[in-house]
């Protein structure tokens, strides 16, 4: 029997309505949603119209229809930094960022585009607002941050620095791959004009769900065109939500599953999910200051942040650690980079990397303490 600590990757196990849901739409429904007016296609249609209802609900977002479903985070952040940025524009982003925001930024970089990359504290990843603040200039047009850090939880000041760039009206695009389903967001109240979040992970989807938030007086230029299932009679894309920006057939089963997911969510109750993962955060943590050959990476020790926790063992690369987790106790984590190169080299652990512990709602205390054990055997 495994024991599964890399929920930062993706979520597992998903609860059983998300396999439930999923197979409801294959074998009850199963039509192409908008592209036919039967009844099949229909209920495909109100699927699709649930789920951004529920997401519109968990991230208190006024209009449905202001979410765009992308295939992953990735694709959202794409949609919404190419389609926003132009030659001469300036973009400020963070040391911590996942490949996610950096690639496509630093390949607008050769386009023409100016990107700040505001250094992060090395001992707990994280920024002051102020100093975002005096990067902005006159061409500023994008403000893009990770909401909590992939490598080792540590979570930025969103609402601070949201707050910033509405007051200067510079768009504000938030990464949420680590905070979506495990951290109160209120795109309102944090001044968020752009939220990119994943399915597949605390959100319980399946892989290849996703999806993208955009302020209504915000416009992107699609990142891609095509059928959208309105307006066919136009040769170019409809210019109303979602339709500019949700181009082809879209991945209905999977977003079913994803719509299951938030669902149990609101079920559950986020503050019970976020309590939960917490004390198991703080049990693992306070196992870990008992271990001198082990050091926390770009947490100082703390329980403050996401539960995601990277460590590196004494005289031990993060690739042995995670083979003998594996091999002789069974537990799976995530070991090396994590797609997040900059944030290494920000925490100081570049270029070998840390054995990242990523909790989950479905680990259990008894989990945590094997994993103690493991690690406590590897001097």
């Amino acid at each position: 029997m495994s024991i599964y600590i890399d929920n930062a990757a993706t979520s597992f196990p998903k609860p059983p309505d998300v396999l439930q849901a999923m197979q409801h739409f294959l074998n009850d429904v199963g039509a192409n949603p908008g592209r036919s007016g039967h009844r099949a296609s229909v209920e495909a249609g109100r699927i699709l119209y649930g789920v951004r209802d529920a997401l519109a609900r968990l991230f208190s977002i006024q209009d449905p229809l202001n979410i765009v479903f992308t295939m992953n985070a990735t694709m959202a952040l794409n949609i919404a930094i190419l389609g926003l940025l132009k030659p001469g524009d300036h973009a400020i982003t963070s040391s911590m960022e996942h490949n996610s925001v950096a690639r496509p930024l630093k390949h607008l970089e050769g386009r023409g585009v100016e990107v700040t990359y505001i250094e992060c504290d090395r001992q707990i990843g994280i920024l002051d607002p102020q100093v975002v603040q005096t990067a902005i200039k006159r061409n500023t047009r994008l403000i893009a941050l990770i909401h909590a850090s992939n490598v080792c939880g540590g979570v930025l000041p969103v609402e601070d620095i949201g707050r910033i760039a509405r007051k200067a009206g510079i768009p504000f695009l938030v990464d949420a791959s680590q905070t979506a389903g495990s951290y109160s967001i209120d795109v309102d109240k944090m001044n968020i004009d752009l939220l990119a979040f994943p399915g597949h992970k605390c959100l319980f989807g399946p892989q290849g769900t996703g999806g993208l938030y955009v302020r209504p007086d915000i416009t992107l230029e699609p990142l891609y065109y095509g059928g959208t299932g309105s307006r066919s009679e136009y040769e170019l894309q409809p210019e109303f939500m979602p339709d500019r920006l949700e181009s082809g057939t879209p991945n209905t089963v999977g977003i079913a599953g994803l719509g299951a997911g938030v669902d149990y969510i609101l079920r559950v109750g986020l503050p019970n999910i976020i309590e939960h993962k917490k004390k198991l955060t703080q049990r693992f943590l306070r196992g870990l200051d008992d271990m001198p050959h082990v050091e926390i990476a770009g947490r100082n020790g703390t329980a403050d942040g996401m539960s995601v926790i990277s460590i590196n063992i004494d005289g031990k690369a993060s690739s042995e650690v995670g083979r003998r987790l594996e091999e002789e106790d069974g537990i799976l984590v995530r070991c090396g980079l994590h797609c997040a190169p900059l944030a290494h080299k920000t925490l100081g652990t570049f270029p070998d990397g840390t054995v990242r512990f990523s909790l989950g709602y479905f680990n259990t205390e008894e989990e945590i303490d094997t994993a103690l054990s493991a690690i406590e055997r590897m001097h």
